[in-house]
């Protein structure tokens, strides 16, 4: 495997910060969003667990067969990194990582309860912010976070080439 870019790919997840919003979003677009994520893994024959929340409240969730309670596990702690820092899970762990920390040395954050690894990815609304997330585990963490930035980009509008990582 290549070893990642962390640079490119942080400049990257700042376009995806700036383009990736939405105009509403809802617990029917949620729904949404949930069901288009499980298609690409389907078509990509890989197995997600994919969690869409708005708010608080789990909007879908699905783990398809492959997946057990560790992806459960993974998706909470991914969101954990997601919600406080109001950032992609990756995008945090790139930057932790680029310092040459952790979270845990850093902020205190226990590693049971939070992760650097990608899978988490904010629903921003224009004018509003964070108002909800997508996660998904089951593949390498960088490709967790680009299979919700496929959907997302789909439900935005926007063309894929646009906001997606560089190839590795």
């Amino acid at each position: 495997m290549s070893t990642i870019n962390i640079e490119a790919d942080l400049q990257q997840l700042a376009v995806q910060d700036k383009l990736l919003q939405l105009s509403a979003f809802d617990q029917t677009t949620a729904w949404k969003l949930g069901n288009r994520i499980k298609e690409l893994a389907e078509a990509d024959g890989v197995a997600l667990a994919i969690c869409v929340r708005l708010g608080k409240d789990t909007v879908f969730y699905y783990a398809m067969p492959g997946t057990g309670p560790l992806n459960a596990d993974w998706i909470r702690r991914k969101h954990n990194t997601a919600e406080l820092f109001q950032s992609s899970s990756y995008a945090v762990g790139l930057r932790f990582q680029r310092e040459g920390t952790t979270l845990e040395a850093k902020q205190g954050l226990p590693v049971r309860d939070y992760t650097q690894n990608g899978g988490c990815v904010p629903i921003r609304v224009k004018g509003v912010g964070m108002v909800g997330s997508a996660t998904v585990s089951g593949i390498f963490h960088r490709d967790d976070h680009g299979m919700v930035v496929r959907a997302l980009a789909e439900l935005a509008g926007l063309p894929l080439e646009q906001v997606a990582l560089a190839p590795l």
